[in-house]
């Protein structure tokens, strides 16, 4: 039985894009086994990344292009169903189903007069975490199927749902099962699951897995694998929610990060940006927070003082990571935030190449003439390295590899390392040369990959 709490959303007509265009996340849950981290609140309201889990659900879904998302609430429903709006609101919907107590089946149960009319569901639960991409093999897949972990470590093995495979079928679904598989927590559902989930329920199951495998007998239900490199994560116990957390704070390392950024700023900035994450605090706050450290560090390095001066510029560096992932972690992405980011950062940069040309003239013994033109020669290379370097990813050019020493060290994590380490040894005049000279061979080396590229017809405005 279901009682609906409130429509938030008014029913649209199915779009013509591919794939379903509604996702369910079961949160009626309690989970008495966290409950010395709730405190005996709801799991759905645990923070992981600084978003509740049920908020965290929901933005996964809305991610990958679904139009809405319906929210199964029980216990604490008006708090959970409360957190869950924050993600979106106007594009969540929640249901209280009655009888939660009696499994997730009967949660499930709940959202039939919704998503009756629709060809397919994509469903989650909310105490399961998904890296990037997780999902994506899912929506693409022929209804019904269920995402699986073919290879997973021994303690989710242990924990989880072992789903018995035929070919490339799931035809069970169980905690008894000895199958080396278990499923994700995430299904690509058609309504015919609602009667299979009230004939497990008259056998007395009135679990999810007992309804898909219900469903499973009646039709085939496929396995989508896992994508390789993709995780995922059940936030069941205290140590399953240290786990998630940790996942979390390493998938917000890039691929496209050089050495610099790998092995010294994001082991400290995706710190600091889980330990600001609760605060809440908008990405754009930390953007403005970084120009001031840059300008600071500027500061201290034209009065010369290389130790403080050094250590404000790695910090900048570090802390110009932070903000780009709290992005990630609150899903505030979003292209007006990547644009005051880039701004702000080639500001902070004008001001360090000018920091180090005042140090160089002024206590170094430079020459002005010499400390002015290495100084718009940084200056210059900084910026049309880094300008034509989004130009082309505008224009669709080819980038290069983006892996050779003149883009290791010409990258801006790898330029304001050069900044700090010449200031350690007080080098102001270095620093500056070393940027003009790396920062232009790295805008000849993309100049020359981008005119590699094949012809097009795209237009240069």
């Amino acid at each position: 039985m279901a009682e609906t709490i409130e429509r938030r959303v008014e029913p649209q007509a199915p779009t013509a894009r591919p794939g379903p265009r509604i996702g369910v996340v079961l949160a009626a849950g309690r989970s008495r086994r966290l409950a010395r981290v709730t405190g005996g609140a709801s799991k759905a309201l645990v923070m992981v990344g600084g978003v509740p889990l049920v908020e965290r659900a929901v933005r996964t879904l809305l991610a990958y292009g679904l139009d809405e998302v319906v929210v199964v609430v029980g216990y604490q429903a008006a708090r959970v169903g409360a957190a869950a709006e924050a993600a979106a609101p106007g594009r969540v919907r929640t249901v209280r189903a009655r009888g939660w107590r009696r499994g997730n089946g009967a949660s499930l149960a709940a959202v039939e007069p919704l998503v009756a009319a629709e060809s397919a569901f994509l469903l989650v639960t909310a105490d399961h975490v998904f890296g990037d991409g997780a999902l994506a093999p899912l929506l693409s897949a022929r209804a019904p199927a269920a995402l699986v972990d073919h290879a997973p470590d021994p303690a989710t093995w242990a924990e989880g749902t072992r789903v018995a495979l035929h070919e490339e079928r799931a035809i069970g679904f169980s905690k008894e099962l000895e199958a080396p598989a278990v499923d994700c927590g995430a299904f690509l559902l058609t309504p015919e699951i609602f009667a299979a989930y009230h004939e497990a329920a008259r056998a007395g199951d009135h679990s999810l897995s007992g309804a898909v495998s219900a469903l499973a007998r009646r039709r085939a239900v496929a396995a989508v694998a896992l994508p390789s490199g993709a995780w995922w994560h059940d936030v069941d116990t205290p140590a399953d929610l240290r786990t998630a957390r940790r996942k979390l704070r390493r998938a917000l390392t890039k691929p496209t990060d050089g050495p610099v950024s790998r092995l010294l700023n994001r082991p400290v900035s995706t710190r600091i940006s889980m330990a600001l994450a609760p605060l809440r605090i908008h990405p754009d706050v930390v953007s403005w927070a970084a120009l001031g450290l840059g300008v600071v560090a500027a500061w201290l390095l034209a009065h010369g003082h290389p130790l403080a001066g050094a250590l404000a510029v790695h910090l900048t560096s570090v802390l110009d990571g932070v903000d780009g992932e709290l992005a990630r972690l609150q899903g505030r992405e979003r292209p007006s935030g990547a644009l005051l980011d880039g701004v702000l950062d080639r500001v902070t940069d004008v001001a360090i190449a000018a920091g180090l040309g005042v140090w160089a003239v002024e206590r170094g013994g430079l020459d002005p003439g010499v400390g002015v033109v290495l100084t718009a020669g940084a200056t210059a290379a900084s910026l049309l390295s880094m300008a034509t370097k989004d130009r082309i990813a505008a224009l669709g050019l080819r980038r290069g590899s983006e892996r050779g020493p003149w883009y290791l060290l010409a990258g801006r994590d790898g330029r304001l390392l050069l900044v700090a380490l010449a200031a350690l040894v007080g080098r102001p005049a270095w620093a500056l040369a070393a940027l003009s000279v790396l920062g232009a061979a790295a805008l000849v080396a993309r100049l020359i990959a981008a005119g590699r590229s094949p012809a097009h017809g795209g237009s240069p405005a």
